[in-house]
């Protein structure tokens, strides 16, 4: 009796060559060892780890998988190791520029060290946010929090769990990654000073952000240092119509410089002012935060405070996979500085009479 010739694509199992739901194929590596000619175990070690067989028989084994469209299963991988090879990425608001370039620099990281990343938001939500974070540890490595809103104690209860990094927030025994606001802040109210102003209004963030309050701290200390008056103002959410509603309270303060949480918030200030009459920034100098893109689209262009968004991204995920990997197990604070992006929003005070 002829052997078939598992070259032969007559050859390959009916259920092989049977398309999933997806359309693609339900193609196991034993599938592929009979097309290519090869053991399974030869295929699992050509396709798991390249470079432990030869260059030939790599080469037969990808043809065959093409040919198959098969794809790996990072679950069924997971069974023997324990890992899919999948981080986990929650941001406060996905529709925030803000977090984008935390977003790409973290997937660029992922894909060079093999990793998929998943992306989930918390809506401001801390309720939302530990939900979704219990979902994602069931199947993700390890997970990234980029500015959480949960408490620190629900924080630890995951890291002690599977490996989590932090960013834009410090908590205790977790790795974390932050912008150091100091430098920043200190150069916008200097510059500020210069230009004769002596009063500055800091709209906040949301309660629940870290950040917000390390921002605000920033800017008393600022202030007291270059005899600047300053003054907390509260918005409704950290959006440009929360920036447009805080509006009145910044008039109201008699400030004649404004500092808010966020480059959003600046924009809605900026754009309600201007609506009202007020020259920007003439009448009134706004600085934001983050130097999100489209931050110079305004008109007068947004001074801003940059963090380095994209490089907390990849640090973050660089720490991660490190921890993953069994190197770096500093639980400590990673700190990356910020700088004034000096542009049009801010100038000196014109005296009106």
């Amino acid at each position: 009796m002829t052997e078939p010739n598992p070259k032969d694509p007559a050859a390959i199992p009916d259920a092989a060559k049977r398309p999933g739901r997806d359309g693609k194929s339900n193609a196991t590596i034993y599938d592929i060892a009979k097309l290519a000619g090869v053991n399974p175990s030869t295929v699992s070690r050509a396709l798991s780890k390249p470079g432990r067989v030869s260059a030939k028989t790599q080469k037969l084994i990808e043809d065959a998988a093409a040919e198959l469209r098969y794809q790996v299963n990072p679950f069924a991988r997971a069974l023997p190791t324990g890992r899919t090879n999948t981080i986990g990425l929650i941001v406060a608001d996905i529709t925030n520029p803000t977090f984008f370039d935390i977003i790409r620099g973290a997937q660029a990281t992922a894909t060079l060290r093999d990793y998929t990343l998943v992306l989930a938001e918390s809506a401001e939500s801390g309720v939302t946010e530990l939900t979704a974070a219990r979902r994602m540890m069931a199947t993700a490595d390890g997970l990234i929090l980029a500015s959480p809103r949960m408490d620190d104690n629900d924080i630890r209860a995951l890291a002690a769990d599977k490996p989590v990094v932090v960013i834009n927030r410090e908590v205790d025994g977790v790795p974390c990654v932050i912008p150091d606001v100091g430098k920043g802040i200190s150069e916008a109210v200097r510059s500020l000073a210069a230009n004769g102003h002596r009063k500055l209004a800091f709209v906040a963030g949301p309660p629940q952000s870290w950040m917000s309050a390390r921002r605000w701290e920033g800017v008393q200390a600022a202030c007291e240092w270059s005899r600047v008056t300053p003054v907390r103002l509260e918005s409704s959410r950290p959006t440009v119509d929360g920036g447009r509603q805080v509006a009145r309270d910044v008039l109201a303060s008699g400030a004649t410089a404004v500092m808010t949480y966020n480059d959003l918030l600046a924009i809605g200030l900026m754009q309600e002012l201007q609506a009202g009459g007020m020259a920007v920034p003439d009448r009134i100098s706004i600085v934001g935060f983050d130097d999100i893109f489209g931050a110079d689209f305004t008109t007068p262009p947004l001074t801003t405070v940059r963090s380095p968004l994209g490089e907390c991204g990849t640090a973050a995920t660089t720490r991660l996979l490190d921890l993953l990997a069994g190197e770096g197990g500093d639980a400590g604070t990673l700190r990356v500085e910020t700088e004034l992006v000096l542009r049009g929003s801010s100038g000196r005070v014109v005296r009106q009479g």
